[in-house]
């Protein structure tokens, strides 16, 4: 990069400044940051899990049952049979409206503190299949 020189076209800079703002709006999003926090909230194997297939799988802290949070805000909780086989869907989410990232670490959490609590208020739905593994 030039810093002094040769004097570019004033299309290129305004290129270059659309191009600059578009990526500071992309890595500034509500869901950009929504995902950032998420990730930073993650285990080292969750984390790999969300970047390979979008979803992460959390134990719950009072019955020790396996959740599969899958990318989304609604209908997204599945608790595991031993083979890793949805058994049953759990629908439940913070009441604002919020972005997936914030949404899948609310249930994390929420699951991880206060399994019994969540699960009395949750929507039980039979599971959607196919379902990922």
């Amino acid at each position: 990069m030039l810093l002094f020189g040769a004097r570019r076209p004033v299309g290129s800079r305004l290129q270059t400044l659309r191009e600059l703002y578009a990526s500071f709006i992309g890595e500034n999003s509500p869901e950009a940051r929504g995902r950032h926090l998420l990730r930073a909230w993650l285990s080292p194997v969750q984390l790999a899990q969300f970047d390979e297939h979008r979803y992460f799988d959390v134990v719950g802290c009072d019955t020790a049952k396996r959740y599969r949070i899958n990318y989304g805000t609604a209908a997204n909780v599945h608790e595991l049979d031993g083979a890793g086989t949805p058994r049953v869907g759990w629908c439940f989410a913070p009441s604002a409206r919020l972005v997936p990232g914030d949404v899948m670490l609310a249930q994390k959490i929420a699951l991880e503190t206060n399994e019994n609590a969540v699960l009395a208020v949750a929507n039980e739905f039979p599971p959607r299949m196919p379902f990922n593994r």
